[in-house]
């Protein structure tokens, strides 16, 4: 057994082993993170989601659009021409709210209930919940709420709002998202703020808070995004109204043959119209699709977030679970806990059909390296179990979660079954599945609150699936915006929730959901972080330079990541 630092790493004969007797000398093990640096951008052949972030739990890289037709209004996504792509500069004064915000929200006012959520602050959510919650460690939570990650210090988390057959109603976590959506669909607080909103809240309290570091003598600023420009270009006006220097707004695609951003040295570069390279000093990154492909996990150039906290578990369901794990034993004995389906981690695909037969024959699939609407389905008989089966998957191993449907059809679990609490009936008495989505930001004075909006699913909920047999489960339950027409992504909008006067009565929720909804959300980012913690060794002191006082810090650990994520295909794609 191969063992460094206490950790029992397996067989000599490891995938990570057999890919390093293949790498390069730069690439060789006393030196891959060093090879990181510079990492080359290896073309693959994903999708480019433009303008709509949709993760859910409940997502499907199936082509929606040929199997269940949109309905009402949908917002075309137009692909993008690659290789000729360059950055422009976002200067002081240029920020308007009709460029960031969707029209919806623009002319939306934001429902009393959740403005009294988001002014509440940490020390009056903190007695609430411990006030309705007494076996709640108050000392524990108030450390939770106070938390400052190292890695992780933007994020967004998908719950449902689920009930048991005895009532007992609570939120529980579907994922956690590094760079997350939802600014464009927050109604603003008051209408005497400034026109910021969110976006103003997280480059003011984090970013900002973050490069206060860094010597401006080594570069520019730059937000890069490979998705959601509109919000991409939101937080580069914020960042110029606040920093009052230019920002470089630029788009890098993991597919593009010569992209507009390089790394020399560990230090991003991004190419102009002119074709001249500018060096940055630290990058807001809004980059989802694959992005250890394009950024090194050690980097001269402080990135938000830092790509660690992506393959931790922030675009990684398979470590996000680990990571709860570990949160959750750390937390015994307090009442906390992170609260998650039950989740079945490194399941090969002839596993699967054994698993979905223990937990009733429902069952969530997912690619845990999938995002934007992608890589889970959602199983509840045996033509769904067929179709995941024949289909072919790039990544060698799956996550296998229990099903949150109606009573009647949900996941056996240890814990019983778990349904959703669903919409408000509406006037032909359909009740619809529904997501939250919680973002947050943290610095050195804890988390806050940042945006919320939720989502709703196609079909209404059937009591029972023998009632309307050509309704998929995908039908009912997935919640994503985003599906595919033809080769063209679309949004359909009109199934977005906002936190207004009108849509949000649906949802049903109260603040103490939306209490618990911002505690769930808090615990799955701080067990992301410490599993970022993890991943991250100490170097020697002599590593470090002091111009760049986070550079080489701490190096990623392989062995102990190959060790928790045995996934060959993952491997190779950071290894690139």
């Amino acid at each position: 057994m191969l063992k460094q630092q206490g950790h029992v790493l397996g067989d000599p004969l490891t995938p990570l082993n057999q890919l390093r007797s293949h790498a390069s000398p730069a690439q060789s093990a006393s030196s891959v993170n060093a090879a990181l640096i510079g990492a080359a951008v290896a073309p693959e052949l994903d999708a480019i989601v433009s303008d709509n972030e949709s993760e859910n739990s409940y997502s499907s890289h199936r082509d929606t659009a040929e199997k269940f037709p949109a309905t009402g209004p949908v917002v075309a996504k137009k692909k993008k021409s690659l290789g000729d792509l360059h950055a422009k500069l976002i200067g002081a004064g240029e920020f308007e709210a009709e460029k960031h915000f969707y029209p919806r929200v623009l002319n939306a006012h934001i429902h009393p209930l959740v403005s009294s959520f988001l002014t509440l602050g940490n020390e009056r959510i903190l007695a609430r919940y411990t006030h309705l919650n007494p076996q709640v460690n108050l000392e524990a939570l108030k450390n939770m709420l106070n938390y400052r990650p190292k890695y992780f210090q933007w994020a967004g988390s998908d719950l449902f709002n689920v009930t048991t057959a005895s009532g007992q109603r609570q939120m529980i976590i579907v994922e956690t998202n590094s760079c997350p959506s939802g600014q464009k669909s927050m109604p603003l607080l008051s209408e005497l703020e400034n026109d910021y909103g969110g976006y103003g809240i997280v480059i003011d309290q984090t970013f900002n808070d973050l490069i206060s570091k860094a010597d401006k003598s080594l570069g520019d600023l730059a937000v890069v995004y490979d998705k959601n420009p509109m919000e991409a270009s939101g937080y580069a006006a914020v960042m110029a109204d606040q920093t009052r220097e230019p920002i470089w707004l630029v788009e890098f695609y993991d597919e593009d043959p010569d992209p507009p951003v390089r790394w020399d040295d560990g230090v991003m570069n991004i190419r102009d119209a002119d074709g001249v390279w500018h060096s940055i000093r630290a990058c807001f990154r809004y980059v989802t699709q694959k992005p250890w492909n394009r950024f090194p996990i050690n980097s001269k150039t402080i990135v938000l977030n830092s790509i660690v906290s992506c393959l931790a578990g922030g675009r990684n369901k398979a470590m996000a679970a680990r990571a709860y794990d570990f949160l959750n034993a750390e937390l015994d004995g307090t009442g906390l806990s992170v609260r998650i389906p039950e989740t079945i981690r490194n399941v090969t695909k002839g596993e699967i059909p054994l698993w979905l037969d223990s937990m009733g024959g429902h069952a969530v699939l997912k690619v845990p390296y999938s995002n934007a609407g992608q890589g889970v389905y959602t199983v509840t008989n045996k033509n769904e179990l067929q179709a995941f089966m024949e289909a072919e998957h790039h990544y060698d191993k799956f996550i296998v979660q229990t099903l949150v449907g109606n009573a009647s059809w949900s996941s056996t679990t240890r814990a019983g079954k778990f349904y959703h609490v669903g919409t408000i009936p509406n006037k032909k008495n359909h009740t619809f599945v529904s997501d939250l989505r919680m973002m947050v930001c943290a610095n050195a004075s804890g988390f806050k609150p940042v945006a919320i909006y939720a989502r709703r699913a196609r079909k209404p909920l059937l009591r029972y699936l023998e009632d309307e047999p050509l309704t998929t489960s995908w039908e009912m339950l997935g919640t994503n915006l985003s599906v595919k027409q033809g080769d063209e992504w679309t949004t359909e909008a009109q199934r977005l929730l906002l936190m207004d006067r009108k849509d949000f009565n649906q949802l049903g929720l109260g603040v103490d959901d939306l209490i618990d909804a911002y505690i769930q959300t808090i615990l799955s980012v701080i067990a992301i972080d410490k599993m970022a913690q993890r991943l991250m060794r100490e170097s020697s002191a002599d590593a470090v330079d002091p111009r760049y006082p986070l550079f080489n810090q701490n190096l990623f650990d392989f062995e102990l990541f190959e060790a928790l994520n045995p996934d060959v295909a993952l491997l190779q794609e950071i290894l690139q």
